[in-house]
């Protein structure tokens, strides 16, 4: 196998997520191999810091990105889980170009495909089509933050327990207690009720 063709290879499962959006020809997939680039990223280390410019727009192949914020009182207060055909990017700065106030970080090795801001910029104008695709990821986005915080607003922690179920179905297992508590915003002591209720339920 040559570079272009392990390259095409791991490029593959973009493709195919984005074929189920919009259906690509043959020029706008060989874009995607272009300018989309595997990156892994070892357990513990960080997709993007805090006061950094996030110019990276990130889709997992594999492995469990998240994305927080430390508080004045070193408290970390977790957005989002993005595992595998999940995307994860701070948004505000990506778009924005400005310094970011969020973390992003591997909780597992992990895989990434990365389009740069300027790559995606080029991919918008080259490939219209993607103009399209981007708006309804950006979209979906917006209206699943807006679900949470309406739900850390007006709902108890076991809906919100039982929204986070249903969400990262594939997670749930996958991460310890203090994550899920941190997502939650509540102690994972609390949480092992929650887990405890639920199961005698």
């Amino acid at each position: 196998m040559n570079e272009e063709e392990l390259l095409q290879t791991q490029v593959q499962p973009l493709i195919d997520y984005f074929q189920q959006l919009l259906p690509l020809n043959k020029s706008e997939k060989q874009l995607v191999v272009n300018l989309f680039k595997p990156r892994l990223y070892r357990k513990r280390q960080y997709v993007l810091q805090d006061t950094d410019l996030c110019n990276q727009f990130n889709f997992v192949v594999r492995g469990c990105l998240k994305m927080y914020k430390i508080d004045g009182k070193g408290n970390m207060h977790i957005i989002q889980f993005a595992s595998e055909n999940w995307w994860i990017s701070d948004i505000g700065s990506f778009y924005g170009r400005t310094p970011s106030e969020l973390n992003i970080d591997a909780f597992e090795d992990t895989m990434v495909l990365q389009i740069s801001y300027d790559n995606l910029i080029a991919l918008y104008g080259q490939a219209p089509k993607f103009q399209r695709i981007f708006r309804v990821l950006i979209e979906n986005s917006f209206i699943s933050l807006q679900k949470r915080l309406l739900q850390n607003i007006s709902s108890t922690a076991e809906e919100r327990y039982e929204a986070f179920l249903e969400t990262y179905t594939l997670l749930n297992n996958r991460l310890p207690q203090t994550l899920v508590a941190s997502f939650l915003g509540i102690t994972p002591e609390f949480l092992s009720r929650l887990r405890k209720k639920r199961i005698n339920a």
